[in-house]
Formats: structure tokens, sequence, C-alpha cells
């Protein structure tokens, strides 16, 4: 029943935007709504950007329309929308071009087109997005094409609108036979944007050139009308159904465009240049779309390597979508896809996508010339992990080393396919992250398009995605031990943190029991310090770095405690799990254990499952995994 009083409630919402009135009336909510009458291009524009923006510190933008579903194509999106939609919002030139998402196979091209396609159903529905129509016309046409060519200069000052684009064939008949030329009397209705409707959003499909008909774009004769009609040219004669009669007004997907026959691309020439095309026996009809196609890189390369596209190549923007570079964000897309299959019962062990990520975002990364720059270290600074070494400055000059980087690799669905024949093969409830590089493994030789070289580098990639988890399995077990310990760690802290502050200030550390003053202990803060790759040399920079920190808190009235700084809290960790690791490797590799090893293995297990996501399967075979990292 719950079901049913939503789709009543939606319904009733529906029923609520509809709105009829005369031209005259419509006249009145333009003059004092000038948005009402904006172009398509605008209209997709203000959709976007409505949804928000957010900077980072570098003032990259983020547009929160595309985040729910496009994850790690933040520089492709902010160039799609900054260089595309916002100029063609404000009526430059390159509305009048065909927008071409190019990109390898799964990155996000068809995503980005749905999502425009949905949102703009959804923001026809808002007060900002509404879109008023000539009541009845086959193309939803803008109520203000009826105001005369000769009258626009004037009307458009009154209104404070640009008017561009005439009545199409069918709206020319009606205003003349139905209202005598009276266009204040001609009724205007809102319209709601619907794909499954043919309301202002189409979808153009290339099929057998032989079979296919131009009709499909652009309407077509209704012979059973030609007898009552008496003429081809009448507009009652005709069907204006096609794709692009259907979109106007909003946006018009055409699938495969450059495995389209060229007479289906002619019609494009004049829509993206003038604004209008040719159908039937009619004076060109004028059409508002935003026209978007989407390719690979390989049929891009010969299109333009075709003289016989020069005129509609010169009509194409092409934005680049390439696969995402961050590992980060590629568990996302792991997560997203998981989501949306059959998969989404079964637990997947912490870091087991993020070591899938790692082998994803290798195959993609082109080899960098900076000298020291490896591909673990590219894809560290990628991901906006710090490399000792390296700046921001340093992270731009690689992404613009290599301006395709992204456009060939692993794609995202190649790695939740292994995942599914894995967990079908081994009916498991659980996955790690060495059931799945595995299943990644098997799959590379029944891979179609993967050359004997590329298996040897992805097999290559896949022991760099093994030994980045072996870090993090030990790490993961580490924090575990050490939340027995924490108020070791604590300790442990305090204890650095008062010798580093004898340090900086050349000062004596009193002995808690006898009183006496003593020299900040070295061989203490270098033990800890080194755990975390603190040279000598930097040593005494740190040391200050911590103090600052410390200083800082105090003012703003902060306590400065265990989790106050990463680096020295990961040192902590590992100080104190180096002189736990005999316990640890005895009492995760022993066989039978004794009551204390149980106890501190159950605690452990009961740690990892409580704080950290573990079910009790991925704890154990993580605990004998490490236990044996350990023993070699």
């Amino acid at each position: 029943m719950d079901i049913l009083k939503r789709i009543a409630e939606q319904r009733q919402r529906e029923e609520k935007l509809a709105w009829e009135g005369s031209f005259a009336e419509y006249l009145e909510m333009v003059r004092q709504r000038p948005e009402l009458a904006q172009t398509s291009h605008s209209r997709v524009y203000h959709m976007i950007a409505d949804a928000g923006v957010e900077k980072d510190e570098n003032g990259n933008k983020n547009y929160l329309f595309f985040s729910r579903e496009l994850f790690g194509l933040d520089r492709a999106i902010e160039r799609l929308v900054e260089e595309y939609f916002h100029s063609a919002a404000r009526r430059l030139d390159v509305r009048k071009r065909i927008l071409l998402l190019m990109g390898p196979v799964s990155g996000g091209k068809s995503t980005i087109v749905t999502m425009l396609k949905r949102g703009l159903e959804q923001y026809s529905r808002t007060d900002a997005g509404a879109v008023y129509a000539i009541k009845g016309c086959p193309m939803q046409e803008e109520p203000l094409h009826l105001i005369p060519v000769s009258m626009r200069p004037g009307a458009e000052k009154e209104l404070g609108v640009r008017i561009e684009g005439n009545l199409c064939p069918s709206c020319r008949l009606r205003v003349k036979e139905e209202y005598g030329g009276r266009i204040e009397d001609v009724p205007v209705e809102r319209v709601l944007l619907s794909e499954d409707e043919r309301i202002g959003i189409g979808t153009f499909s290339p099929s057998d050139p032989k079979s296919q008909d131009i009709a499909d774009l652009t309407g077509s004769i209704d012979f059973a009308t030609i007898t009552e009609y008496g003429s081809e040219s009448d507009p009652r004669a005709y069907r204006f159904d096609g794709e692009l009669n259907k979109a106007n007004r909003g946006l018009m997907e055409f699938q495969e465009m450059l495995k389209c026959d060229e007479k289906f691309l002619w019609n494009l020439l004049s829509l993206t240049q003038e604004g209008n095309f040719k159908a039937g026996r009619f004076a060109l009809i004028s059409a508002d779309e935003l026209i978007v196609a989407h390719t690979n890189e390989a049929e891009y390369k010969a299109f333009i390597s075709n003289k016989k596209n020069e005129a509609l190549q010169s009509r194409i923007i092409v934005m680049p979508i390439p696969y995402n570079l961050q590992v980060s964000e590629e568990e996302k897309i792991y997560n997203k896809l998981i989501r949306q299959s059959d998969l989404d019962h079964v637990h997947i062990a912490p870091h087991a996508l993020h070591a899938a990520a790692i082998f994803s975002i290798l195959t993609r990364l082109k080899e960098s010339k900076k000298q020291g720059m490896d591909l673990v270290k590219k894809m560290r600074l990628y991901d906006g992990k710090s490399v000792d070494g390296y700046k921001e400055a340093d992270l731009e000059e690689l992404q613009n080393e290599h301006l395709n980087e992204g456009m060939s690799g692993i794609d995202p669905r190649y790695v939740i396919n292994r995942i599914s024949s894995a967990l079908i093969r081994t009916d498991s409830d659980c996955m790690n992250a060495l059931d799945i590089l595995r299943a990644i493994k098997d799959g590379l030789d029944q891979h179609p398009s993967i050359t004997k070289e590329e298996r040897e580098r992805y097999l290559n990639f896949i022991s760099i995605a093994r030994r980045e988890y072996d870090e993090l399995a030990k790490k993961e077990v580490q924090k575990a031990f050490v939340y027995s310990y924490e108020e070791s760690a604590k300790t442990l802290m305090d204890n650095y943190l008062d010798n580093v502050e004898a340090f900086c200030n050349w000062t004596k550390i009193k002995d808690p029991l006898t009183g006496e003053e003593l020299e900040p202990d070295e061989k203490l803060m270098r033990s800890i310090e080194e755990q975390i790759g603190i040279s000598e040399n930097a040593k005494k920079a740190f040391r200050e770095e911590i103090l600052i920190r410390i200083s800082a808190y105090a003012r703003k009235g902060k306590k400065f405690d265990y989790n106050s700084h990463d680096r020295l809290r990961e040192a902590i960790q590992k100080k104190l799990f180096a002189d736990l690791k005999d316990v640890v490797k005895i009492t995760t590799s022993t066989k039978t254990p004794d009551e204390n090893q149980l106890k501190k293995i159950n605690e452990v297990t009961a740690t990892l499952i409580d704080e950290y996501g573990y079910c009790p399967t991925c704890a154990n075979d993580l605990l004998k995994y490490v236990g044996s990292l350990l023993n070699r």
C-alpha cells in the first residue's frame, strides 16, 4: 500500500505542475521572469550549476550534479561544463556545435548522457527549469516564436530576452486557420520533459543503412491523410515525430554517430550552424536542442582521417572522457557497480577493492620522464597522497605530461566481471583481496584484446598490487593489536613529546622517580621517527613542526592528543607494533595457542570485526595471512 500511496502522491504533484493559459498570459510571465525563455543549452547549464559546486584548496571545481554517479572525472567534467555548457549557455558559438564525448569503453560517457537526460526530466519539474510550449505543437514550440520577425527587436528589448527561430509548419498553419492570426489567443501550456513520452528528449541509434529511413530523424509523410488534405506539403499530412522534432527544447543523444550513414549526418550540418533542419516539402524547421554523441578514440581517428567529413568535423566539439586515475575514486566505482548487481549480498573484505583498484589504475598510467618518478609514486600522487620529494607543482606537471593518459587500460567492468566469476566458482559469501587479485589474473588469458606484452605488464601490476596489499594487511593487524594496547600507545606518545619539547627548547627532562635531570632521549625519539622514514637531517624540522602544531592547538583551546597528527600516530603505531611483532608472529601462526594467545587472538578478531568492517571469515583469513608474512 505504501508503494501505491507514493505513486498517487507523485501523480498529484505532477497534476499541480500543469498550467495552461493564453499567449498573452505567457508574455506577462516572461516579462516577470525572462529566464523562462532560456535556450536548451542554458537550461542544461543552470541545471548542473543549481545542483551545487564545490572548490578544493587549489580552486578545482567539483560539480555535485555528477558526483552521485561519476568518480575521479572532476577535471574532465569541469572542462565539459566550463568550456561547453557554460559557453553555450551564454550564446557563444560553441552552442552551434555537436558535443562529442570521446573515451574508452566503460569510462562514463553513457553515464554522463543518461544523467543529463534524467536531470532534465527532473529539472523541468522545478520552477527554475520550467518549459512552456504552444499547446498541441508536435515539437513543443517556444511560444515567443509567435511574434512576427519584424516586431522582434522591440519585443526583445521590452521583455529582456532573445528570440531565435520560427514557427514550425504545423503551428504556422494553426495560427492562420484556427486563430485567424490572433496570436494572443494561441494557447500555451507547461510541458514536462520525458524520454519515455518523447517530449524534449530523444535518442537516435543507427542501424542497417539499407533499411533505416531518414524519417527516423526528421519525421515522415502520413500517406493515410494525403487524400484528406490533398498535398504532401500540408503540415497536417506530415508526422513531426522524428528524433530531431521530438528532442526540440531539450536534448538528443546520437548514439554511435560516427558509425552512421552520411545521409543522416547531413541534416546535422544545418541544425548545428543555423539552428534548423530540412524535413519533407517544408521550409527549414527551427530547432533548439543540445546534440550529444559519444564514441571511442579509434573511431574518431578514422572519422577525422576521411576528408569527406571535414564539414561535419568543424561542427563538433570533442570532449575527452578518460578513465579515472585515482585509486580511492576507483573503489567508489566498484562499490557502485556492486550495488547495481546481484553481488550486494556478498561481503567484500576491507582493502579488497583497493587492491583491485591499484591494479586497474596502474594499467592506465603512462611512464613519466621525470627523474625518480615510477608508476607507484605517480599513482600515490594522483590519489592525493604525499610522496617524499614531490610537491603540488609536480602533480600538475605529471598531469600535463601525457594529455591522452587514461584513454587505455583495464576498464572497471572487467574487474566486476572477474569478481562475479570468482563468486560463482567458489560459492563463497566473502571475498578478500587475494581472491579478487587471483580472479583478475586468471581472466587475463581470456581477455580478447590483451597482447602477450600487455599480459606480462599486467601480471607485474598484479604483483605490485599484492605487495601494496601486504603492507595494508600488516598495518591493519598492527592497528588491531595496538588497539588493545591503546594506553601503551598514548604513554609512548607522551614520552616522545616530552623529549621533543626538551630537545627543541634546549632543556633537560626531569626523571619522575628520582627527580634527576636528564638529556632528551635521542635513541627513543629516533626509534619512533625512523618508523616513518624521517632521516637524521630531517629530524629537527619534524620535531619543530610537532611543537608548532601543539602550540596552534593550545591557542585554539584544543587538546593535542593521539589522533591530532597522522604521521606521528602512524610512527607510534609502527614502533609499538615493532615491539609487539614477536608476540603477533607467535599468536597468529601457532597451531595450538595457549590460553593467553587464544585470548589475544579473540580480542584482535573482535577489533577487526567491530572497528574495521571485517566479517569472522575474512578476519581469521587476515590473521593467518599476516602471520605467514611475518614468518617469511
